[in-house]
């Protein structure tokens, strides 16, 4: 009973951090797996923003995972190249409930082999790219397709993770889950910057 959590160096912190707390109180409120922070090696490692984060788990060491979650960042355009990453998440994804990308981690699970035939969401800014990939790209808050759920950018991990709760164990579980985590998202949004045409189309309808 893992969620395992992926990390490797430039990723964006809030890509599984949401995720994470979500997961945590999935475990702590709802009898959930515990979440996992699994890396390369056991190394620090350096997040987009600054942070430093210790994994709990190696690729070598790491057990059975019921789910896998894997975030982005700028640094997932060269991480899709490691193929050490990309073959873990790869067999691991033949073996978990379900898998998770937040962001431009989409690009990972591209390297993977994981989007073949299948549709996705990804961040605003490279909808363009994973479309000229061959990924039928749909511009939502998040995607799921079988097994495969994949995000938005960013903060979109935050609700693809709790709509994954809600259909694993059920609205009621996923309820306390938001609850614990006080998660009710102001629909406040702030100026035009949304509206620009580049952006998605989920977010341009505000």
């Amino acid at each position: 009973m893992v969620f395992g959590v992926l990390i490797y160096p430039g990723v964006e912190e809030l890509d599984f951090q949401g995720p994470w707390e979500m997961a945590g109180m999935w475990h702590k409120y709802g009898g959930g797996p515990k979440p996992v922070l699994l890396a390369q090696s056991d190394a620090p490692v350096s997040c987009a923003h600054g942070m430093r984060v210790l994994p709990d788990q190696t690729f070598a060491t790491c057990g059975a995972l019921k789910y896998l979650l894997v975030p982005g960042g700028y640094a997932a355009f060269e991480e899709m190249k490691n193929p050490l990453l990309t073959d873990f998440v790869r067999q691991r994804s033949e073996q978990v409930r379900a898998i998770l990308s937040v962001c431009s981690g989409s690009f990972i699970l591209l390297a993977a082999g994981l989007l073949q035939g299948r549709q996705a969401a990804t961040n605003w800014k490279v909808i363009g790219m994973l479309r000229q990939a061959g990924v039928e790209v749909l511009e939502q808050r998040f995607v799921q397709d079988g097994k495969v759920w994949t995000s938005a950018g960013v903060s979109a991990g935050i609700d693809a993770t709790l709509a994954l709760i809600a259909g694993e164990a059920g609205e009621a579980v996923a309820s306390q889950v938001q609850l614990n985590a006080e998660y009710y998202p102001s629909p406040k949004t702030y100026g035009t910057a949304h509206r620009a045409p580049a952006g998605a189309a989920y977010f341009r309808s505000l």
